[in-house]
């Protein structure tokens, strides 16, 4: 009797399991991401006009504000990502950063609805209007620490927690390889689902917020954000929620700290270094990692000494740590020169937002005799380019691959991303000759120095090109390193893993800030490449510099991909065997190797 209780028991829990994850939880999922990502840029694509218009700030505060508020809002992922992998677990991280995003988002629309939270409007023909009071600059900084705050527990986790809900088995377990082709599939529908939320956002949200008004340009982002935490809270039930496996800074401190101890001994064979999968479960539960021979001085961390066991037979672990525990440690440091080649691609994209639409305000914008197209919805034929692209990719482009590589995703992440890093080379190429092309007209048409307002006989659509290949790069590179970064992170590390793509975001829009003032420093003798007045400047030299950049970050990259060591894993199949594969091979392939325990 006690047998079969514990016999229904079991199928009970495999019954539960097998309700749990899948493709039924991703509406709930990319239904709050997709608001999410509404909400964040429906409002900040614009916070730059909402700072010099109706708070009436000078166009350097309100940009240093912006800059500070994208800077912060990109570092806290980090921090959230650490929070989920630590204590909290994907899910309350993801519910409680949505939560506090709201709060921000609330106060941001009330501070653009009441009067008495803004300055009042701009008397007609005033040369100088009110400047908003500290308490209106004090509400505005709160609102948008609150959405960064919450940037920081939903970026890191809402990628990661999703594509948890597709590693699953036939069996239900969590961590195999079954569900690989699924959740690869699922990262391009996620990055489709964030480029149409930025679609609709700098179209009708942008429109709402010119035509409308601010209250209403902001209260539909709050809605948004709104529906998005009411949608992902009612999946509930169905999720697979991943434990965490404690905090992985201090694992990696343990680590450090005892191959530092231990800095003098004499590395031994690899097969006598320390294992212990009992105290390794929570942080391995689809299998160890297994030693590699890369980075030994961290070796030294698992080698058994004298005082190194407690006389429970547990280690001290800030003296000993196991083979897993350093070579998670490995699997991080080998994926951080990889990850670091990606700053520079968000580096070359960050004058689509400044330079590029400085020359569409220069251009013929008109699209017809009543409407001229914003300067800032050129950033439409990006996002549209990625969309088309993303869904080429899925639909068509990885059967075609598959046929010649015989791999399930068409390429390999890194393949995938270097394809991304060499498009977005092409995008500046063809920018700095488009520049060239504007600033001809405007010599030929005797417009060198044509006041502000005035338009060059040359279309803005000339910018296409740049701005929808940048788009299609952006679909091979950000898909491909986010695909990286999920898959070579240790299991127990993915929320931090996922924080780095976000920090990438982060030093790559600092490193364009710097790369200009140094440019702009460096060149006021020998003629000034970035003028207020682009017809006098030399802004396409400007971007054949980015290129050059780009192609030595290139090789970089390429450099660093040769002598890439995928992690190694030991999974555990139901049937009491072990699975050893090597994740990727240099060659594309998977490496396999079984082993029994019996």
């Amino acid at each position: 009797m006690a047998e079969d209780g514990r016999e229904r028991g079991v199928d009970m829990v495999a019954v539960k399991k097998a309700k749990q994850g899948g493709f039924r939880t991703m509406p709930f999922i990319l239904a709050n991401d997709f608001c999410d990502r509404l909400a964040t840029v429906g409002f900040s694509s614009n916070l730059i006009t909402y700072l010099t218009l109706q708070l009436h700030l000078p166009l350097v505060d309100a940009s240093n504000t912006l800059t500070n508020f994208h800077g912060t809002a990109n570092l806290t992922p980090l921090v959230g990502g650490l929070i989920a992998d630590s204590f909290a677990g994907r899910f309350w991280t993801i519910t409680f950063g949505s939560v506090i995003y709201q709060l921000g988002m609330v106060c941001l629309t009330l501070s653009a609805a009441l009067p008495s939270l803004r300055p009042p409007p701009c008397a007609k023909h005033a040369a100088d209007c009110q400047r908003a009071s500290s308490s209106h600059i004090a509400v505005l900084y709160v609102s948008l620490l609150f959405t960064s705050i919450g940037a920081g527990g939903t970026r890191p986790c809402v990628m990661a927690f999703g594509a948890d809900q597709l590693e699953l088995d036939a069996h239900g377990r969590s961590g195999t390889r079954r569900g690989k082709g699924p959740k690869w599939s699922f990262f391009n529908l996620y990055f489709f689902g964030i480029e149409l939320a930025k679609l609709t956002a700098v179209t009708v949200v942008v429109y709402i917020q010119e035509n409308v008004g601010w209250g209403w340009g902001l209260g539909v982002p709050t809605i948004a954000m709104f529906v998005a935490v009411i949608a992902f809270v009612s999946g509930y039930s169905l999720y697979v929620k991943m434990p965490p496996g404690g905090s992985p800074l201090v694992r990696l401190a343990q680590v450090v700290t005892a191959a530092f101890k231990k800095r003098k001994a004499v590395s031994p064979d690899p097969s006598r270094l320390y294992e212990d999968k009992e105290i390794d479960a929570g942080i391995s539960t689809s299998g160890c990692l297994l030693h590699t021979d890369q980075l030994k001085f961290f070796d030294k961390a698992a080698i058994v000494t004298d005082g190194d066991v407690l006389p429970s037979g547990k280690p001290k672990l800030w003296r000993l740590s196991t083979v897993h525990r350093v070579e998670e440690l490995k699997s991080i440091l080998r994926m951080l020169p990889i990850w670091a080649a990606g700053i520079l691609l968000v580096t070359s994209a960050s004058h689509n937002s400044s330079f590029a639409i400085q020359q569409a305000r220069t251009m013929d914008r008109d699209i017809t005799p009543h409407f001229k197209i914003p300067p800032a919805s050129m950033l439409i034929f990006t996002n549209l380019a990625m969309l088309l692209t993303l869904a080429f990719y899925d639909r068509v482009l990885v059967r075609v691959l598959r046929r010649f590589t015989g791999r399930p995703n068409g390429i390999t992440h890194l393949q995938r991303a270097g394809v991304g890093m060499t498009i977005a080379m092409v995008a500046n190429a063809v920018a700095a000759l488009v520049e060239r092309r504007r600033k001809s007209v405007a010599a030929a048409s005797g417009m060198l120095d044509a006041p502000k307002g005035s338009s060059l006989p040359i279309s803005v659509f000339w910018l296409v090109p740049q701005y929808a290949i940048h788009g299609i790069a952006d679909a091979f590179m950000d898909v491909g390193r986010m695909e990286f970064l999920y898959d070579q992170a240790p299991e127990s590390m993915r929320s931090t893993a996922a924080a780095l793509y976000w920090l990438t975001m982060s030093v790559g829009s600092y490193l364009g800030t710097l790369l200009v003032t140094i440019v702009h420093a460096k060149t006021r003798r020998s003629g000034q490449w970035l003028q207020d007045n682009l017809n006098r400047g030399k802004l396409d030299n400007y971007y054949w510099l980015v290129f050059a950049l780009q192609g030595l970050n290139l090789i970089y990259y390429y450099v660093c991909v040769k002598y890439y060591t995928f992690k190694p894993l030991e999974t555990v199949e139901p049937e009491e065997e072990v699975e050893l594969y090597r994740g990727i091979g240099k060659d594309g392939d998977d490496i396999k190797k079984g082993a029994s325990l019996k």
